[in-house]
């Protein structure tokens, strides 16, 4: 024996891997390594994101039998999916309020008998958090914007100030709560909430009582048509308004006191919110609201971001990595203000920190490096345009547009090469419509247990049933239009559509065509990207001298 254990054999997995590989939330992992003494324990990484050997979670999961059965969680997800179909916030809301003690006709009887089984070994607060993390991953891969994402919430964490004790934070569009109970973690903090949607303020009402936090109030209403909390000065104000909405209410709103900065334009709803936010922060508070990249240099703006600049309000524009944002990849940006203080005369600020990290992966770091970093005076933002958008002030003396231009033209050029290898040899079929006849549902496929639904697409659960297979066919343009709800959102569980019936040699062989048309397609989307990020450091490098046309 030797003082020092050996290094763990075999790769290492987080936590999220583990939900994944068994189908259950990050909350369920949490909850088995407080709860499960002989759960492994951590091989490598830091403190609050620790690391573990995949073959000690695998063999710990066998033993429980968790990564072969579907989970109670699970379970009542998709009661609670079946129960209420798009109106899933109005089931969180019911399952919640019957944690609490509600009193109400409550969710089904279905759906009641597992919340109960599930609170004999569960928190109402783990159980609870497990659902809204089921729900925003499910809103997220619909490509919706109708929660905050959890990349603008820990990019709004990020760069929100430290809050002093007893602060006040306010969210006027807090949808269920992700972005203001995330901000205002800490008890003793006073959250205030507005949020239009009934079921969705009575959720993010009931998760902070759940919580035991008292300090948590949030009332219903249109916040700019109705404002729920017409004397409140907060500490700090966060926001990720909606976007695109042109009936937001200007012209019952022409003469209201929000509008100090200037009157938006009834294509400019961004710009009132905003300043809905900055007309409830304290002197010296601040305010983090999300933007869309638009709103930076938009003609019918320049007024009120003219107005921002010349008051010294703005203080810092961060744009976001594309893909922080639930529902597209384009890029977004967070506007951090403060309002003036009483205290201490005039402001003092005489530049706005521009940060680009539009260069960045949506799950990477948030800290900014020196040249994505710039301190640009005041008097170069009052032009014509009056454009905030960070990429356009950034210093780019130091930047190697050369080397830059080189190395990503030679990978394109080598994943251009590479990509024709990744499509399968395919070959004459019988024609249209010859795997018609003999056909079966995948919802008879999952009742027979040949299916499981443990994560977000499902899998074979029999060696009669190959995976990629049943993921292709339901990939199919009939299957697609077949398990496409009336609104659009398309759902790869597809219990309605059909697949053929084939031997599972067969199986293996179309299967093995679909996996490599998948690989086909994450190669077209890596090259879009890279060939994005090309043109981008071409166009500037030509823009900026430091790349000129060959002759």
């Amino acid at each position: 024996m030797t003082d020092n254990a050996a290094p763990p054999v075999g790769p290492l997995v987080t936590g999220s891997e583990i939900a994944r590989l068994a189908g259950v939330t990050r909350a369920a992992v949490s909850n088995w390594r407080r709860r499960h003494d002989d759960f492994p324990a951590p091989a490598g990484g830091a403190a609050n994101s620790p690391l573990y050997a995949l073959a000690e979670v695998q063999a710990w999961l066998d033993k429980q039998r968790k990564g072969q059965e579907v989970s109670p969680e699970v379970e009542l997800w998709q009661a609670l999916r079946a129960a209420y179909g798009e109106q899933t916030v109005t089931g969180l809301a019911e399952v919640a309020g019957m944690l609490a003690g509600e009193r109400g006709p409550g969710p089904p009887d279905d759906v009641a008998a597992r919340v109960r089984k599930l609170a004999r070994t569960e928190t109402p607060v783990d159980l609870v958090d497990g659902l809204t993390e089921r729900f925003v991953d499910s809103v997220r891969r619909a490509g919706s914007d109708q929660v905050t994402s959890g990349r603008v919430v820990r990019a709004v964490c990020h760069f929100a100030p430290e809050l002093p004790d007893g602060a006040t934070v306010f969210d006027p569009a807090c949808g269920i709560g992700l972005l203001l109970l995330s901000v205002a973690a800490e008890a003793g903090t006073r959250c205030r909430g507005q949020e239009i949607d009934a079921d969705s303020a009575r959720f993010a009402r009931l998760r902070a009582a759940l919580a035991g936090r008292p300090d948590v109030r949030i009332v219903t209403g249109d916040s700019l048509r109705a404002d729920g909390w017409p004397g409140l000065k907060a500490e700090l104000v966060v926001c990720d308004p909606p976007v695109g909405v042109t009936e937001w209410g200007r012209e019952e709103l022409l003469l209201d006191s929000r509008w100090e900065l200037g009157t938006p334009s009834k294509a400019e709803g961004e710009l009132a919110w905003l300043q809905h936010a900055y007309a409830h922060t304290a002197p010296g508070g601040q305010v983090l609201v999300v933007m869309p990249a638009s709103a930076a240099y938009r003609k019918a703006g320049r007024r009120i971001r003219a107005e921002l600049v010349r008051r010294g309000v703005v203080r810092q524009v961060v744009a976001l990595p594309p893909g922080t944002a639930a529902s597209h990849a384009l890029p977004v940006h967070l506007w951090c203000l403060r309002r003036p203080g009483s205290a201490g005369g005039a402001d003092t600020n005489r530049t706005v920190r521009m940060v680009d990290l539009t260069g960045n992966s949506p799950d990477g770091s948030l800290e900014p490096r020196p040249e994505q970093v710039a301190e640009v005076p005041l008097i170069e933002l009052l032009d014509d345009t009056v454009d905030l958008t960070p990429g356009s002030h950034l210093r780019t003396r130091d930047r190697d547009y050369p080397g830059e231009y080189a190395a990503l033209r030679r990978e394109l050029e080598e994943r251009t090469l590479r990509l024709a290898a990744l499509l399968p040899g395919l070959a004459p079929g019988g024609g249209p419509g010859s795997l018609d006849g003999a056909t079966t549902s995948v919802a008879d496929l999952a009742r027979a247990g040949l299916v499981a639904y443990d994560g977000p697409e499902p899998v074979s659960a029999s060696e009669q049933l190959d995976t990629d297979y049943l993921r292709g066919f339901l990939r199919s343009s009939v299957n697609v239009r077949r398990s496409t709800s009336a609104s659009g959102t398309f759902r790869l569980d597809g219990r309605g559509a059909r697949i053929p019936r084939m031997g599972i040699d067969e199986q293996r062989r179309y299967g093995s065509a679909f996996r490599a048309l998948s690989e086909f397609e994450e190669g077209m989307r890596k090259i879009e990207e890279l060939s994005r990020r090309l043109a981008e450091v071409a166009r500037d490098g030509l823009a900026t001298g430091a790349l000129a046309p060959e002759d």
